[in-house]
């Protein structure tokens, strides 16, 4: 038994959609989690008073800051329309493949056009900097 492969075979498994989805439900959970406490950081300086503010958004305005808030933004976007998908299929509805694989096309499609529509609305509320 010990000789065995796990089942099933990472070597042989090929990841399909379904499970590609399934794990980034998951990770994008996290990735929220996580997200969340820089989120929260901008409120509590801004809670404190102009000088930690100040403090906050200049952190907020870096590169590395932007890039991890379009992240957390596609994460919730991702984990809100795949959370919309696992509703239907508690119902009953998208079990079929070809409505699975539909489904799941168009959550990772509407989580970015979410996405993108978000930060060019950032973007543009910042006059574009």
């Amino acid at each position: 038994m010990a000789g065995n492969p796990l089942s099933p075979h990472l070597q042989v498994y090929r990841p399909q959609l379904t499970s590609v989805l399934s794990i980034m439900h998951r990770a994008t959970g996290v990735f929220l989690s996580v997200g969340t406490l820089l989120l929260l950081y901008w409120l509590f300086a801004a809670s404190i008073g102009p000088d930690s503010y100040a403090i906050a958004r200049s952190c907020m305005s870096a590169t590395l800051s932007q890039i991890v808030m379009a992240g957390w933004t596609f994460s919730l976007y991702f984990h809100l329309c795949n959370g919309v998908r696992h509703l239907l299929w508690d119902i009953g509805w998208g079990f079929e493949l070809v409505t699975a694989y539909r489904t799941g096309y168009a959550v990772v499609a509407m989580s970015f056009v979410l996405t993108a529509l978000t930060w060019a609305c950032v973007l543009m509320q910042r006059g574009g900097t």
